[in-house]
């Protein structure tokens, strides 16, 4: 009894040593395991740190590599000897640089002063260069100049015609595979949306790249004398007498206006009366007065000793 007791033991601590030997094979291989990923994960890991830090570097040569886009405005006025030599300078300046006249408009005075406004639109990159040439044309009387910074305007709608672009890239591809009739109206009509969309996305882009890349500059061509000095302004007898006339004429001409206002109306109201007298009045019924009662006759009043009647007595 005691020898199956002894057997019986001895195959239970076996099978107990067994047991634990398994499951400590089994707990390795589980560490060895689940420690393999996170070495394989180490290198890509390590990769997209770099791909990440690679990409915020082309970012920032991106950033700084772009320009800032800028609209660049200008008015001079300069008082010059010979209008038509001074505009021909400032074409031939405006031309040397690249750039091209836009508008050009010429009026002269009653005294026969002239003046010339024209519209000069010359690259950025030129734009102080032509500036400073076309001030040193004659006595600079007055110059403003403004820079209006854009860029954000320009990246945002350069972006968004990328993505209008691949919005109707894609557009056109499901009109491709589209088998059904009304697919294909449906597409056709969502492609034109989106094509009218990207063409004024174009168009304003257009207008930024024309404003940014080119300046514009206004400027004001005077003869000499056409502007009189302070102590010419005073008024004499001629200047009052120009004045008192123009005023009389002023006035006549609201009397006028006025006389014109009222007319329809008074016209209307004469036709009115001349209705009512001719046409309604006549054909009104007339009132007759009381005939007298038949018998009564007239009773004399009384008077008094010097004739005059006597008052609130009757015979």
């Amino acid at each position: 009894m005691r020898t199956q007791v002894r057997v019986l033991a001895g195959v239970l601590l076996a099978a107990s040593l067994a047991l634990a030997g398994c499951g400590a094979s089994g707990g390795d291989a589980k560490s060895s395991y689940a420690d393999a990923p996170s070495a394989a994960r180490a290198p890509s890991a390590a990769r997209g740190a770099g791909g990440g830090a690679a990409e915020d570097g082309k970012s920032a040569r991106r950033a700084s590599r772009l320009a800032p886009s800028v609209i660049r405005t200008a008015s001079l006025e300069v008082e010059v000897r010979d209008v038509p030599g001074a505009l021909a300078k400032a074409r031939q300046v405006t031309e040397d640089a690249g750039g091209y006249v836009g508008e050009e408009s010429t009026e002269r005075d009653d005294d026969g002063s002239e003046r010339t406004r024209v519209v000069l639109r010359v690259p950025a990159e030129r734009y102080e260069e032509v500036l400073g040439s076309l001030q040193g044309t004659g006595k600079l009387l007055r110059r403003t100049a403004r820079a209006q910074d854009v860029t954000d305007q320009v990246v945002d709608v350069d972006s968004r015609v990328r993505s209008q672009r691949a919005s109707v890239d894609r557009v056109r591809k499901l009109m491709d595979r589209a088998d059904k009739l009304t697919d294909v109206v449906a597409l056709e009509g969502e492609l034109s949306s989106r094509e009218a969309d990207l063409e004024a996305l174009l168009a304003q882009q257009a207008s930024l790249k024309d404003r940014t890349g080119l300046a514009t500059i206004t400027l004001s061509l005077a003869a000499r004398g056409a502007h009189p000095d302070a102590g010419d302004d005073t008024p004499g007898f001629l200047d009052a007498l120009s004045g008192g006339w123009h005023a009389f004429l002023t006035m006549l001409r609201w009397i006028a206006l006025v006389v014109g206002a009222v007319l329809p109306f008074a016209a209307l109201l004469a036709l009115l009366v001349f209705l009512w007298r001719r046409v309604v009045r006549p054909r009104l019924p007339r009132r007759t007065a009381p005939a007298p009662v038949p018998g009564s006759l007239p009773q004399a009043r009384p008077v008094s000793e010097d004739g005059a009647p006597v008052p609130g007595e009757h015979t």
